[in-house]
């Protein structure tokens, strides 16, 4: 018996508005977070605030030296974690056996979940002293690759399995080598989950605090290698914000200036994306 269309409409209403109550709860958060950082922090930020070192314990000068460390960490985290993460990814899709392969996942699963206090632990023992890196960004960099390795992992498989097997199997037809099918077209039709494992990696990399303390150090002073030890943005937040009296605003003005550097690296990784896709595509 069919349901009546008075009853379907109004189902079918009420399962819309859940739906957009949904949404724009969540982009009336973001709005909210955005707005309280412009109102709270827009007045601090002068382009003496983005290039000179902080002074009078942060309350006064710049973020210029965070902003370095900061940027310095991100680069060696994905120039880690995303050739590591396409080549087991690669790995768990093209070679593992079923049995392996659920290994792999779980244990990447697992690492996932491990907090983030963990990793600093970890890297601090492994990094700053089995390997004699002490505190610095490259053992940041290092510690937050492994962070971020089960994100980049996990959803750049994913995109792999969603490749349709008859691509790999036209491809085998074509007499076309392995390497070639991957390269040209495996990776590319997979482009869009890649980019989603890297903008979250990002996101996790540039605000994450805990980890940075034991490894990366809590100098505010401008790196002049990447075996100084560098305070982040993120650290630098903390600081201001637990350690240090009236440090609210210029807390503010930093956090905006990290939110604003989020955004541009995230933009800048799916240009990239897109730029490494299209001569794929026209080669097709």
């Amino acid at each position: 018996m069919a349901e009546p269309r008075s009853h379907t409409q109004a189902r079918d209403f009420w399962t819309a508005t859940v739906l957009w109550l949904g949404a724009g709860s969540v982009l009336a958060l973001l709005a909210w977070i955005l707005g309280d950082l412009l109102l709270q922090g827009v007045g601090r930020l002068s382009w003496g605030f983005l290039t000179e070192p902080p002074s009078d314990a942060g309350r006064s000068g710049g973020v210029a030296p965070m902003i370095i460390s900061t940027l310095w960490i991100l680069a060696i985290c994905l120039a880690t974690a995303v050739p590591l993460g396409l080549a087991a990814a690669l790995f768990l899709t093209e070679l593992a056996s079923r049995r392996t392969g659920r290994w792999v996942r779980h244990s990447l699963d697992a690492l996932a979940a491990v907090p983030s206090i963990v990793f600093g632990l970890f890297g601090n023992a492994l990094f700053c002293h089995v390997l004699g890196l002490g505190y610095s960004i490259l053992s940041g960099g290092l510690t937050l690759a492994c962070m971020v390795l089960p994100l980049v992992v996990r959803t750049t498989e994913a995109g792999l399995s969603n490749v349709a097997q008859e691509i790999r199997q036209g491809a085998a037809a074509l007499a076309l080598s392995r390497v070639t099918t991957l390269r040209t077209l495996v990776l590319p039709a997979a482009a869009p989950a890649l980019l989603v494992g890297l903008v979250l990696g990002i996101g996790r990399a540039l605000a994450e605090t805990a980890a940075l303390i034991f490894t990366s150090g809590y100098v505010d002073r401008f790196p002049e290698s990447i075996h100084d030890s560098g305070r982040s943005l993120s650290i630098h937040i903390y600081d201001l914000s637990m350690n240090v009296p009236a440090g609210n605003d210029t807390a503010y003005a930093t956090a905006l200036v990290l939110v604003v550097l989020l955004i541009a690296s995230q933009q800048l990784a799916t240009w990239g994306i897109h730029r490494w896709i299209q001569p794929e595509r026209s080669v097709r």
